[in-house]
């Protein structure tokens, strides 16, 4: 049986995309089978595995839409060793085409289902919104992994998100759990780091990841070559922070 984790956190620029890309690289090398789900409109995350995110034949709007499966729509020789339900700024269109269809909410958890032998891990890459498409991922998910900067408007961000979960549990999914706080382009040099860095201690505890992505200039390029930071550069710092993530990950899922 699948772990469903969603990263999404609605605010954009804190390496959610990024962290999802190479997280399931990162678990594929550790010989878990993934599937990496990219729900955002701006299609990163399919182009960050190397398909053409303007050359799809069926992406994950076919399938929320139920025009296709999902095994039609997976792409399976992604270079990077994990399969891709892939997405693309058609996705624009969803909350309105959503808005006609029946049990909108949970259109890719029906999709995803029949996978659940089929992987060990489904990654889905969340908009930075908490619109429909966010809705159901969150509807969809085991988990939720909040990828978050340590900047001054972090907490004040969360809060938001936080609220939404609980209202997802509360109506669609109770069983939905957060599985882990990242903290992103960290650096402990900066006061601000250390200072944001202590209230998340302070307010979640056991929630937040010992695992820590720092800034990492070959993680910011690989992006540009169709590549994970751990296929681009495998011996750089973001490339083993992220093989650390995917182990403290691999632990907390008992996997």
């Amino acid at each position: 049986m699948s772990q469903i984790i969603a990263l999404t956190n609605q605010k954009g620029g804190v390496g959610k995309t990024t962290s999802a890309v190479n997280l399931a690289a990162s678990l594929a090398t550790l010989g878990r089978r993934v599937l990496l789900v990219d729900l955002d409109p701006q299609g990163h995350a399919s182009m960050g595995s190397g398909i053409d995110k303007h050359d799809l034949a069926t992406s994950v709007l076919d399938v929320l839409l139920e025009n296709a499966s999902a095994r039609d729509a997976i792409v399976c020789d992604s270079p990077a060793g994990y399969d891709v339900l892939p997405g693309n700024g058609d996705l624009t269109a969803a909350e309105v085409e959503l808005l006609h269809c029946d049990e909108r909410q949970s259109r890719l958890a029906r999709a995803l289902a029949p996978l659940a032998e089929t992987y060990d891990v489904i990654l889905i890459d969340c908009p930075p919104s908490l619109n429909m498409l966010t809705v159901n991922a969150l509807t969809a998910a085991d988990g939720v992994l909040i990828p978050l900067q340590c900047e001054f408007y972090a907490l004040e961000g969360l809060s938001a998100l936080l609220d939404t979960i609980e209202q997802i549990q509360q109506s669609v999914n109770p069983d939905l759990d957060i599985s882990g706080i990242l903290r992103t382009m960290y650096d402990k040099r900066m006061s601000l780091t250390r200072e944001v860095d202590s209230q998340l201690r302070r307010y979640f505890g056991d929630r937040l990841l010992k695992a820590t992505i720092p800034r990492n200039v070959k993680v910011a390029e690989a992006p540009s070559h169709g590549l994970p930071v751990s296929h681009y550069a495998r011996f750089s710092r973001g490339s083993q922070a992220y093989r650390v993530l995917a182990k403290e990950m691999l632990s907390r899922l008992a996997l």
